[in-house]
């Protein structure tokens, strides 16, 4: 994993291909500006809690319309398919206001997974049937891959198509309860492969499952033949599918991060006006070097947040190990961040009252909802032996 510095002098020495600039543009940060007002306006703790607390209330309806209405499910949807056409560095702008945010709602199975997978291997009609709903907020997306515990081979994998139709069961499916479109993982004559499948449609049933962080809920998802249809070409489908989680990688990078930074400013925070024995506990060096550990991962995490964000906005041939040096880092650093927020808020922390456990649950949920971090760390070794055998 690159630092900031390493990264730069990467470029100087022509081992990425030229020096970067890691900072956004002014009409960027405009964005990200605007983009935090919005979500401290309509997704403040009590949303969250809202849905936590009300188990028939999946997602906060009222937000995911709201963010459809600014545009941002269709940041980097070009605009002949009705997106604003941004690109992804907007997209990673908005998906790490998210994070701070602990937001409620779909973004990231629909955005960062189904509009990424049809703009990448979708043909032409699916691209015009699917990325206008999307970026209008009318179509919720999932991925379905896994059938249990253990990681998916294609020794493992059951679900198998037949004649156009869709047999088998995935569990746990991220956003499946409410989803209308979802990708699963399928055999087709012998050969794994990627096909879209309708939820609300026939042959196919859902049973909620609980998790940690019920603000992002997950199904058991049957299907008993069940319409589906291809996405990309047969036999590809473990291959389409380490591009696609390696671009979700990137984005939801940027989310832990938000997630991240946030729990820094909440214990920082809480130390500054929290006294113990007459005195701040900020001043306590025990605090002091929770707050620095804090701050060092999080400043790792996003140099390699950003170092993702640029391979993904040039389509560099370093998505592979940047995705995963970003997805190892971030998901690192939020859980981190989370735990030591809470020990920092001592007792008082662990309460239902404060909002410590919202960003533990999202953190938690985030670094297992596209593969733990133990399964991105072998991806990592595995992308650097190969450039290394090269």
């Amino acid at each position: 994993m690159l630092t900031r510095e390493e990264t730069y002098e990467a470029g100087k020495t022509g081992r990425i291909g030229h020096a970067m600039n890691f900072d956004f543009s002014d009409e960027q940060k405009f964005l990200k500006t605007e983009a935090r007002k919005f979500l401290d306006a309509n997704c403040g703790s009590d949303k969250v809690r809202k849905v936590l607390d009300d188990e028939a209330n999946s997602h906060d309806e009222a937000l995911w319309k709201g963010v459809a209405a600014q545009g941002w499910l269709g940041a980097a949807i070009p605009e002949a398919f009705g997106g604003l056409g941004l690109g992804h560095l907007e997209l990673c702008i908005i998906a790490e206001e998210l994070g701070r945010a602990v937001a409620p709602i779909p973004f990231a199975s629909t955005v960062y997974i189904l509009a990424e997978a049809v703009m990448l291997a979708g043909d032409d009609k699916q691209k015009a049937e699917i990325l206008p709903k999307i970026a209008a907020g009318q179509l919720i997306g999932a991925l379905a891959t896994s059938e249990g515990p253990g990681v998916l081979s294609a020794a493992t994998l059951k679900a198998t198509v037949s004649g156009g139709k869709l047999f088998g069961m995935k569990i746990p499916v991220t956003d499946g309860d409410i989803a209308d479109l979802c990708i699963v993982m399928a055999k087709e004559n012998g050969q794994p492969g990627l096909f879209l499948v309708h939820l609300n449609g026939d042959g196919v049933s859902r049973a909620a499952v609980k998790t940690l962080d019920p603000t992002r809920d997950a199904a058991k998802l049957t299907f008993d033949g069940a319409p589906a249809e291809r996405l990309g070409a047969a036999g590809e489908g473990f291959a389409l599918l380490d591009q696609i989680l390696d671009r979700a990688a990137i984005l939801m990078s940027f989310e832990q991060c938000g997630g991240a930074d946030k729990c820094l400013e909440m214990a920082k925070a809480y130390a500054l006006e929290r006294y113990a024995f007459g005195r701040v506990i900020a001043s306590y060096q025990a605090i002091k070097h929770k707050l620095a550990d804090m701050y060092v991962k999080n400043e790792l995490a996003r140099s390699n947040a950003y170092y993702g964000a640029w391979a993904l906005n040039t389509d560099a041939p370093e998505i592979p190990s940047a995705a995963s040096a970003a997805r190892i880092a971030a998901s690192e650093a939020f859980w981190f961040a989370s735990k030591e927020n809470i020990q920092t808020h001592g007792g008082i922390g662990f309460t239902w009252e404060m909002d410590c456990h919202l960003y533990y649950r999202r953190s938690r949920q985030l670094s297992l909802v596209i593969g733990a971090p133990r399964v991105w760390k072998e991806r990592l070794v595995s992308h650097l032996e190969r450039r290394n055998a090269a």
